[in-house]
């Protein structure tokens, strides 16, 4: 289903879906953002790396290269600290927009039905929320190169059809442009891009437009304001 704006007047079926972020989920709960617990080893299954580091004077540890480029840890990438019973110290990649779990797959099932296009929302390394597409081709799938730069360029993009700018969502993704047209709205918390709204449409004579760039905008604006409490 594509979307359509209702009556002669496209801006009024705008300012309806503009107030989708405060209308569309409305938790009992204050949204938790708090940290997940921390698994146990068995669970997570540590993998020994056979690697030693040195602490140096001032309480600091080298995290070799090729871990972080396996991981995807970038310089200013923020990392959760945990410790356990058995003297571990154990490092984790933190995800603000990860923490958000379920409220996060609400939320686009709500644009999703607003808009009537594919909605994906992500952090900076996957996709953490799809709807109107199969789980299987997006869900925790890592990003593309051109999308990360998209969003540390902190831009919004449209891209209609039959331009050639289409954004990849995910690595490896195929050749074959499978969407006609899309909208990305990088997701800023406290001056960092921290994740993305998506809208994907395959369909070639859907365009979108102003009303799709604005929700975008919006419900990434409402997601960043959410992380900053």
């Amino acid at each position: 289903m594509e979307a359509k704006a209702r009556g002669k007047n496209p801006f009024a079926f705008f300012s309806f879906i503009i107030q989708i972020p405060s209308l569309c989920i409305k938790p009992q709960k204050k949204i938790n953002t708090r940290r997940r617990k921390f698994k146990t080893r068995e669970e997570n299954k540590l993998k020994a790396t056979g690697i030693v580091r040195r602490i140096d004077d001032l309480g600091r540890v080298v995290i070799p290269k090729e871990i972080r480029k396996t991981l995807r840890i970038r310089e200013g990438d923020p990392l959760e600290i945990f410790t356990d019973k058995e003297g571990e110290v154990i490092l984790k990649k933190y995800s603000p927009i990860g923490e958000l779990g379920d409220f996060a797959l609400q939320y686009a099932e709500s644009l999703y039905k607003t808009s009537g296009y594919i909605t994906c929302i992500t952090d900076k390394d996957t996709v953490i929320a799809v709807s109107g597409a199969s789980k299987k081709e997006f869900l925790e799938k890592n990003l593309s190169k051109e999308l990360e730069k998209v969003m540390e360029e902190k831009n919004t993009i449209v891209v209609k059809p039959n331009e050639d700018k289409y954004v990849p969502i995910i690595m490896d993704e195929s050749n074959d442009k499978k969407y006609a047209s899309q909208v990305i709205s990088p997701i800023i918390s406290e001056g960092d891009s921290i994740g993305s709204v998506i809208f994907l449409s395959a369909d070639t004579n859907a365009h979108m437009g102003e009303v799709e760039t604005k929700l975008a905008q919006s419900a990434a604006g409402f997601l960043g304001r959410q992380m900053e409490q």
